[in-house]
């Protein structure tokens, strides 16, 4: 019997497991290729792609500097959560919980006409426009990333900071070398999560007159009161950013569970 022929009776009987196919990718990527050839061919949606594709990059640039702030205000803030500490705790407990009861869109507004403001008039510091976008966007999701620590570091058993006490690490050395490390890998999917919902509320500064890929969209519109092409192309292109980060994502958390 040759090789060719055992591995055909091999194949014959291991049966195919349609349900494990990933048919949304696979229609995805149609939907997807039909679009694109669609865009491409036509002169009215290259326009707008030009037109609008200039405010990505402020996009991307909002989301990424206010996550990278969120990310470590919100591992102090979830640090101060689970600590014996009263002063720690409260304060910590009372920002997450205030934060969270107000929408990302007023906190932006406050943060914007408000607060930048007042720091204008009392210190002189100028951080309207672009600075108050980002402290907004970092402000609320500091939140929403110190309940996910809190929830990490919870979720490691109390045993293994006991056993680092007894050998003789401070509390510090223990959090930093034996609980936060194992709480980071568990917590990599929701703060994927958070990230890619924050690209999406990035969308929201465009309430205070700065120029992302939304407020861009906007413009094109009023100007052109072209809308079926201006706000297609703007949903397009968030998709597509938010599919990306989607991967980027499920390909570190992979990573994560090899290492």
């Amino acid at each position: 019997m040759t090789l060719d022929s055992t591995k055909a009776k091999l194949e014959e009987k291991i049966p195919i497991n349609w349900s494990r196919i990933p048919w949304w990718a696979i229609i995805l990527a149609m939907v997807g290729l039909v679009i694109g050839i669609s865009i491409l061919t036509s002169e009215t949606y290259l326009k707008v792609i030009r037109f609008v594709g200039v405010g990505m990059g402020l996009t991307l640039r909002v989301t990424v500097i206010s996550y990278g702030i969120a990310l470590i205000v919100g591992l102090f803030l979830g640090l101060m959560r689970v600590s014996d500490n009263p002063i720690f705790y409260a304060f910590s407990t009372l920002y997450v919980e205030v934060m969270r009861g107000l929408p990302i869109l007023v906190i932006i507004l406050y943060t914007g006409f408000v607060i930048v403001p007042k720091l204008r008039g009392w210190t002189g510091l100028n951080l309207q426009g672009l600075p108050a976008a980002i402290l907004g966007l970092a402000v609320g999701y500091a939140a929403y990333v110190a309940e996910v620590f809190r929830g990490g570091i919870e979720s490691i058993e109390r045993g293994q900071m006991e056993a680092a006490r007894s050998l003789g690490m401070s509390y510090v050395e223990a959090m930093r070398h034996i609980i936060l490390p194992q709480a980071v890998r568990r917590v990599l999917p929701p703060l994927g999560n958070n990230f890619v919902a924050m690209l999406k509320d990035s969308s929201l500064i465009s309430v205070i007159a700065l120029e992302d890929l939304l407020q861009r969209g906007r413009l094109y519109v009023s100007r052109t009161y072209r809308a079926f092409e201006g706000y297609n192309t703007v949903a397009l292109l968030y998709l597509v950013m938010t599919l990306g980060l989607s991967l980027v994502v499920r390909y570190i958390e992979r990573r994560s569970q090899i290492d």
